[in-house]
């Protein structure tokens, strides 16, 4: 089993999280921008570098610690371990309620990856089965830390 070292942003404003989809393949869920660690790269860098390629927007403020998470991920050929670094981050402001952005260098390699990205309403509903791999079992921990509770 490999282990993969990852790094996500979940941004914030106000009561709203940053999600995006992939509309060239549906069936993959709702994400928070973030992926694999170069070798060498700190959690930290790596949030940054890959929030960027993967929104276009670069990260000016503080990202908090949110969580950690070891999460098996089956690869198609066997299983993975993603050791996951979720980071938090806040903005005042948001510039664009949604828009499309392209990775270009994807981690395998492969064709660029056309990306959604808007804003969800984290006191709406939210089906966590709208979630790819997981990334929704940091949901309850940041609407506290967004209520200040």
């Amino acid at each position: 089993m490999r282990v993969l070292h990852k790094a996500y942003v979940y941004l914030t404003c106000g009561r709203k999280l940053l999600v995006f989809s992939q509309p060239d393949q549906p069936d993959v869920g709702l994400q928070v921008p973030g992926g694999t660690l170069d070798p060498g790269e700190s959690h930290l860098i790596g949030a940054r570098r890959e929030f960027h390629e993967e929104t276009g927007l670069v990260l000016d403020g503080a990202l908090d610690h949110l969580a950690d998470q070891d999460h098996l991920f089956d690869n198609g050929r066997g299983r993975d371990l993603h050791r996951r670094r979720h980071f938090h981050a806040r903005v005042a402001r948001i510039g664009r309620d949604e828009w499309e952005h392209f990775e270009m260098t994807p981690n395998d390699g492969g064709d660029p990856i056309r990306f959604r990205l808007f804003w969800l309403d984290l006191d709406g509903e939210i089906d966590p089965a709208a979630f790819y791999e997981g990334f929704d079992a940091q949901l309850p921990l940041l609407r506290q830390r967004v209520t200040g509770g």
